[in-house]
């Protein structure tokens, strides 16, 4: 069974930085459309940046320059590097997965996956 576990989160102040990963079991990151996605309270789901191979990367507008998708195939780990961060940034961050495919497009616009994993909370104090 695919396990995705986030570990990283915490409480920063704005302008402070935070690295989030995400391990992967039972499935190489290689093969994998990966995503990072958040919702904060009352809010809906929005995603935050995407990693279909190593050099195919999106990001949404908001976190476009201060946050950096990559992964390491030798600890099977996709990161979330996060700069700048601002009190909008608070929210659960969840790791996402699905197997990859020419059909269809690892963006950061789609919510479409099959692996989940629990979270990590991120707040950012002002």
């Amino acid at each position: 069974q695919v396990q995705l576990m986030e570990s990283g989160g915490g409480s920063v102040q704005t302008g402070g930085s935070l690295k989030l990963s995400c391990t992967v079991s039972q499935y190489s990151v290689t093969n994998l459309c990966m995503a990072w996605l958040r919702q904060a309270p009352g809010q809906e789901r929005e995603g935050v940046a995407t990693l279909d191979t190593s050099i195919h990367s999106s990001y949404a507008e908001s976190v476009e320059g201060r946050f950096a998708i990559s992964k390491d195939i030798t600890k099977n780990t996709l990161f979330l590097e996060m700069n700048s961060l601002k009190p909008e940034d608070s929210a659960m961050y969840r790791c996402a997965a699905r197997p990859r495919t020419p059909f269809k497009p690892c963006w950061v616009h789609s919510h479409d996956y099959d692996y989940w994993g629990q979270g990590t909370q991120v707040t950012v104090s002002s």
